[in-house]
């Protein structure tokens, strides 16, 4: 970044977003990258529990897309499901960095109280649902809310998150044809990084790209570069707005890079360093997003390193909280887990064990 102050300049902004809002979505984006580096650093200490996904190269696209949502806090906003390498998208509705670290550290005033971890949490009132493991469920579940929302009558519109290794599994096919033929309120944001796990896009599918297959859905479908921020918020605005006016469905495929492995465990030997290098000097999604905030005199120098002071400040605060806070009590593993009523002792508990009573 420049050392030096940038007049402001009468550029004209795209997308109707205006100068507070750019300086809001550097804050989101640089907040995403800064509090990965933090849960890393915590990774290595051996205080997260369980993996650690990061979305290094990735972070502008999350930000942005779940930028064009209407956000509130009262459950009455859009909704989205993110995907392990969108925390932004989260902290973009309302997810607080102290919550982010307490789940990954499994402590017991967590939003998920220790039983689940990294971002498999859940606030309707923010607008945000956990992940789902087995991948691609997600679209069917999205697809159920926003049915919800279309059968209320109710301005609302879900987003949620793929991989491109998981447009492969059935229940993409199945969520996504749903949506389509009711029409429904919906976003799909598909992740082209490049690799499902260790295995290259061109190994998972024989079509040229991801966003071709929207029309055999008879859905709408745009590509756009994900490392570019304000087209990517472009694309997202224009979909949500055809899904607010009743116009179904949009496939949107996001290009992007995935420049760490596939979780922290993972040394990604079956890449090219040089290849990751490549990305990281000339397409960062961070890196692109201040040039042109700068070129553009839309922010200076002094204010983008006035933010990036104060969410270091915001996240130093907020490991130091995290890390006061304690574990989940045993007896906690048995709130929340069956419905209404008593909680009947697990068959493997009873004497001799009869799994009939199960």
């Amino acid at each position: 970044m420049a050392n030096k102050t940038r007049t402001r300049s009468t550029s004209t902004i795209p997308h109707g977003l205006s100068r507070e809002q750019l300086l809001e979505m550097y804050r989101l984006v640089r907040l995403t990258r800064s509090l990965e580096e933090k849960l890393e650093v915590l990774f290595k200490q051996s205080k997260v529990i369980g993996g650690l996904f990061r979305s290094l190269g990735q972070e502008g696209e999350s930000v942005a897309s779940a930028f064009a949502l209407r956000r509130r806090d009262d459950g009455t906003g859009d909704m989205l499901s993110p995907l392990i390498r969108n925390l932004g998208s989260m902290l973009t509705v309302g997810a607080k960095p102290v919550e982010v670290v307490r789940q990954y550290m499994a402590k017991g005033d967590s939003l998920a109280r220790g039983k689940e971890l990294n971002i498999h949490i859940t606030d309707l009132d923010r607008g945000f649902i956990g992940q789902i493991s087995p991948l691609g469920d997600l679209i069917p579940v999205m697809a159920g809310v926003a049915l919800t929302f279309k059968q209320r009558g109710q301005d609302r519109v879900g987003m949620v998150y793929i991989g491109d290794g998981a447009t492969s599994t059935g229940a993409f096919h199945e969520g996504v044809n749903f949506a389509a033929v009711q029409k429904l309120p919906l976003v799909v944001i598909v992740e082209n990084n490049q690799w499902a796990y260790s295995t290259p896009s061109r190994l998972m599918t024989a079509a040229k790209s991801f966003v071709e297959k929207a029309p055999g859905y008879g859905m709408a479908g745009e590509q756009v570069d994900g490392n570019d921020m304000l087209a990517v918020y472009g694309a997202s605005k224009r979909a949500v707005e055809r899904a607010r006016a009743g116009e179904g469905p949009t496939l949107i495929e996001v290009m992007t890079y995935r420049r760490k492995g596939h979780a922290q465990h993972d040394a990604q030997t079956y890449v090219d360093p040089a290849e990751i290098e490549h990305w990281a000097a000339t397409n960062d999604p961070i890196d692109r997003y201040v040039k042109a905030l700068l070129d553009n005199g839309w922010a200076t120098a002094d204010e983008l390193t006035a933010i990036g002071a104060g969410i270091d400040r915001e996240l130093d605060a907020a490991v130091a909280e995290a890390e006061q806070s304690e574990l989940p009590a045993p007896e906690e593993a048995l709130t929340d887990v069956y419905g209404d009523g008593p909680v009947n002792a697990p068959w493997t508990r009873h004497t001799p064990p009869d799994p009939t009573r199960a």
